[in-house]
């Protein structure tokens, strides 16, 4: 695209933009669409001279502004080729987007009213109760085994889970609606693990205070129910006997789980939510990015081997700046994660096979053959599609 494209007598026609000056950062104007989640970084000037033209302003007369109020001339053909790239020009045949209303903005505004926060923190103080004056109901690995049946264990650790994360995200998108940021839920990786996340890449469009909520709403929402599916057990459980019966153990067990998706979430090395809350803190647009390639680098330089080329002029100098600590940081997360794999998860894996086959020995039935085939399946098939996953991904 060249400045021959435009009329300089006529507006430029822009698609509607947002702009948003970091606090702290009066050089950088964050500038997109929020209707496509598509954002940059533009220095000061570069974003002065685009709102004007979001102001109506013709290209030429915008074009002799900037020259006058910084002295400098301006390289429009790259400039409208930068603009393009971002999709803000409108192209031929296109028309101008228009700001829709965000579905369910409404819901998100009453998920986290006042009145909202209030029932939010009596459930967890209640749960929290509950659980140091029964310690039976107290999470704990041991009500991972409802019932003697490993299948129906693993079904529940795989499908029970399935309406909770979905709470968990949808926590996240409608905290980021609230605010008329749209969202899309997606399947993705972690390492070897299947997750769902949450794109809310308008999110750089608002102060950055107002970010904070958007990323821990998940964790907002872990945390009531992991003491709401307590408080139920609770109620469920037999006063004589103890026993929470088979809903109740249900419960336990998601809780259980829940619980062990909220430490996971301090692995923030992963792209966890806590990964973007420190990005967010610490002003970094793609900490993960940097980290890495600093590390293969070093790594190369290590090993005397050639360094993958990379290009260093995409990289934003705090993420340079934070990456030079974080990664280490990275790679010894990293470790530990695949330390526990190694040392914890396969010989767990190995030790259930082992029951599995001890089972189907002693038991040589087609009940017991078909339970310990879903078991297997079940329990390798999620593996099996993290990998198909990753493959896809180095191939797109």
């Amino acid at each position: 695209m060249t400045s021959t494209a435009f009329d300089l007598d006529s507006p430029l026609p822009l698609h509607p933009l947002t702009f948003h000056a970091e606090d702290g950062a009066d050089d950088e104007v964050t500038i997109g669409r929020a209707d496509t989640g598509e954002f940059g970084v533009f220095p000061a000037d570069g974003a002065a001279l685009l709102a004007r033209l979001a102001g109506g302003a013709p290209l030429g007369e915008a074009v002799a502004w900037y020259e006058r109020e910084y002295g400098e001339s301006v390289d429009l053909a790259e400039f409208l080729e930068v603009l393009d790239e971002f999709g803000m020009i409108v192209r031929d045949g296109e028309t101008a987007a228009e700001v829709a209303p965000v579905r369910w903005r409404r819901l998100g505004v009453a998920l986290f009213s006042p009145v909202a926060w209030l029932l939010y923190s009596a459930v967890v103080i209640a749960g929290i109760v509950v659980m140091v004056a029964v310690p039976e109901v107290a999470p704990s690995y041991s009500h991972v085994f409802f019932t003697p049946s490993l299948v129906a264990v693993l079904l529940l650790a795989l499908l029970g889970q399935i309406p909770l994360i979905l709470v968990h995200e949808s926590f996240h998108a409608l905290a980021g609606r609230r605010l008329g940021i749209p969202s899309s839920l997606r399947v993705g990786r972690r390492l070897i693990f299947v997750v769902f996340e949450t794109s809310l890449d308008g999110l750089v469009a608002v102060p950055r205070r107002q970010r904070y909520l958007p990323i821990l709403a998940g964790l907002v929402a872990d945390a009531v129910c992991v003491a709401g599916l307590t408080l139920v057990a609770a109620a469920l459980r037999d006063p004589i006997g103890g026993d929470a019966g088979f809903a109740g153990r249900v419960c336990l067990s998601l809780a259980f789980f829940t619980l062990m998706r909220l430490v996971w979430q301090f692995y923030f090395f992963l792209r966890t939510d806590l990964y973007y809350l420190v990005c967010t803190a610490l002003g970094c647009l793609d900490l993960q990015t940097v980290a890495f390639a600093m590390l293969r680098a070093r790594f190369a330089r290590l090993l005397r081997g050639p360094a993958r080329p990379v290009d260093e002029s995409d990289w934003h100098p705090r993420d340079r700046e934070v990456a030079r600590w974080y990664m280490w940081f990275l790679l010894a997360g990293y470790a530990f994660v695949l330390a526990s794999v190694a040392f914890a998860i396969v010989p767990a894996v190995l030790l259930t096979v082992d029951i599995v086959v001890d089972r189907v020995a002693h038991e040589p039935s087609a009940l017991g053959l078909a339970d310990a085939v879903a078991f297997l399946v079940l329990t390798f098939g999620q593996f099996v599609l993290a990998g198909v996953l990753a493959r896809r991904e180095r191939s797109a």
